[in-house]
């Protein structure tokens, strides 16, 4: 089989010795980006509370995706034992960390601790999921490829229609209209404001103040998105495919639906007073 290979526009030295050093040039940089990228260190954080059912064949199948990626859980203290088998996954595999927690504290500050030990270990990209299956391990390469054109790269049930399996109507229309909402009144532009699974460079998180970040649930990853983009950094969306809960307990209530919908508003006024103050977007 022939493989053929347009070249638009190439500048070829016409000396046999310059010609000599664009080639010597040309795969030095090749390797150099190769080494680059071997040398990332990749860390998942995943919160956990009574997932016991779920997070051995999660841990497996993470770790499996790339040699890069590390997994760090965050236990608040699950009754059900999840934080013992994650003790165990991590006695059997220096890739895996685990963080226990005195009680259940909230999704959005087991992010934050979870970040912010992944920045002092050193990770280059740090990885956001759900540890239930709803997010496809098998997603993280393209995470992975993608973030080498973006600040942040978010996977995104409604960037083709409405990807979501075993969701009840009234879920999925909450969700697809707080994703609306929350584009009417911030300006955001991306198609799931409220999804679960993304991926953050390390500058971008210590370029925000994740002590200052209160919310939890939905209104979490809303003002995670919204910081990145008052801030200018580049945002990207991958399609996914969501799938709801293979075990476990949903962890949805009011309150978080409550937290989201007047979330957007205090993002929105806070933007403006920090527009105003010169403190808002960066150049």
């Amino acid at each position: 089989m022939l493989c053929f290979i347009q070249i638009n526009s190439l500048c070829i030295p016409r000396s046999p010795l310059s010609l000599a050093s664009f080639m010597i040039f040309d795969y030095s940089q090749k390797d150099k980006i190769s080494f680059q990228e071997a040398a990332l260190k990749i860390t998942v954080v995943i919160p956990t509370y009574n997932e016991r059912e779920n997070i051995e064949k999660l841990s497996s199948l993470i770790l499996s995706q790339d040699e890069r990626i590390h997994l760090l859980f965050v236990d608040d203290n699950s009754p059900d034992g999840t934080g013992e088998i994650a003790d165990r996954l991590a006695a059997e595999n220096s890739r895996v960390q685990v963080l226990h927690r005195a009680g259940k504290m909230g999704l959005g500050s087991a992010y934050r601790e979870g970040f912010t030990i992944a920045l002092k270990d050193n990770a280059d990209y740090i990885i956001e999921m759900d540890a239930d299956f709803s997010h496809d391990p098998a997603m993280l390469p393209l995470f992975i490829e993608k973030m080498a054109n973006y600040d942040v790269v978010i996977g995104s049930r409604y960037a083709n229609g409405v990807s979501v399996v075993n969701w009840p109507i009234r879920r999925l229309i909450l969700s697809y209209c707080a994703s609306v909402y929350t584009r009417l009144i911030t300006g955001l532009h991306l198609s799931d404001c409220t999804g679960g699974f993304k991926c953050f460079k390390r500058e971008v998180l210590e370029a925000i103040d994740l002590g200052s970040v209160k919310s939890d649930g939905y209104s979490f990853q809303i003002e995670m998105n919204y910081r990145c983009f008052e801030r200018g950094y580049s945002i990207g969306e991958l399609p996914i495919i969501f799938v709801d809960r293979h075990a476990g307990t949903s962890k949805m209530s009011k309150q978080i639906v409550r937290e989201a919908v007047f979330m957007v508003w205090k993002l929105k006024f806070g933007s403006i007073f920090r527009a105003l103050s010169g403190t808002g977007r960066r150049a």
